[in-house]
């Protein structure tokens, strides 16, 4: 039977494993961008969003200059039902009526992203008293699109200030990083024929979009399942690995809630961002997972080129 100390060092020996394994990859990450899209559960589970805070920190105290990107669907919700306002949704997207839009702002800046950036400023301290800022999207046009519609059974609806992402100007991003701070981003776009008219964008698109412009080492998106399924529901047909055209391939045959997250994926490596992975973000630590064990996380999108170099 192992004594204590023997059990102790053993304990101790499985940890300097851990951080030895961190080490190829704090090598290729070390410097570089990489840009989370913070969703899902991982919003609304107070751990969770605890949790989320201590990666963000601890990747920039490891080197990283980690981008949060975030929406807020279900604080979005309450708000509007709070205000009296009905939440309907067209093929998919939120309706957002003039009305709407200016709830949508005030919870993406003032609740959403205020919570955010104080859970990782709560780790500050005399050498870093910040580390966290928020950054609008619409505030200094860092996204700027133009509205779209939907078709749905055949006609055509009017989804009103709900738009894609036509350009990006990482400006601001890029100046929060250069402060050492972790930039926490609103999914929010100003319209181009207007740009005092804001537009309500898909998180994930945004993440997607705003890694290419930084020109981001990775993406990471949070999801609520373990990874893509090639063959969903069957969940042994789990993928680790994706090519671009792989995932072409499969992506219309994915399910609904699947396919912006795979299409910002997609996106995101076409337009040169290095690797691009769906993870869980019900488990805690998640992205320390995925970003610094061989192991990794959830489902990772690469290059046709990486494939064939394998």
């Amino acid at each position: 039977m192992a004594t204590n100390d023997e059990i102790e060092q053993d304990l101790a020996a499985e940890k300097a494993a851990i951080l030895i394994e961190s080490l190829s990859w704090l090598k290729q990450y070390s410097g570089k961008i990489v840009v989370v899209k913070f969703g899902g559960n991982a919003m609304i589970n107070e751990d969770l969003k605890r949790a989320f805070a201590e990666d963000m920190v601890y990747l920039r105290y490891a080197g990283l200059h980690p981008v949060v990107v975030h929406g807020g669907g279900p604080q979005i919700s309450a708000a509007l039902e709070e205000s009296g306002i009905e939440s309907e949704f067209r093929g998919g997207y939120r309706v957002t009526s003039t009305e709407a839009i200016s709830v949508v702002r005030r919870v993406l800046a003032d609740e959403v992203n205020r919570e955010i950036v104080e859970l990782m400023n709560a780790h500050a301290d005399a050498g870093h008293p910040v580390l966290a800022a928020g950054v609008f999207g619409d505030g200094k046009s860092l996204f700027s699109g133009e509205r779209k519609g939907v078709v749905v059974d055949g006609e055509r609806f009017d989804l009103g200030h709900v738009g894609d992402i036509t350009h990006v100007d990482p400006s601001s991003a890029l100046n929060v990083i250069a402060r050492g701070l972790i930039p926490v981003v609103s999914s929010i776009a100003s319209e181009n024929s207007d740009p005092s008219q804001a537009l309500n964008v898909n998180a994930d698109a945004a993440a997607g979009a705003l890694a290419i412009a930084l020109q981001a080492t990775k993406l990471v998106v949070l999801t609520d399942v373990p990874g893509l399924y090639s063959d969903w529901p069957n969940r042994d047909s789990l993928v680790d690995l994706i090519t671009v055209d792989e995932l072409t391939a499969l992506l219309p045959s994915l399910e609904s809630g699947m396919i912006p997250k795979m299409t910002a994926c997609l996106d995101a490596v076409v337009g040169g961002v290095g690797g691009a992975t769906i993870i869980d973000g019900r488990i805690p630590h998640a992205i320390l997972l995925e970003v610094f064990t061989q192991r990794g996380a959830g489902t990772e999108v690469i290059p046709n080129s990486k494939r064939k170099s394998q």
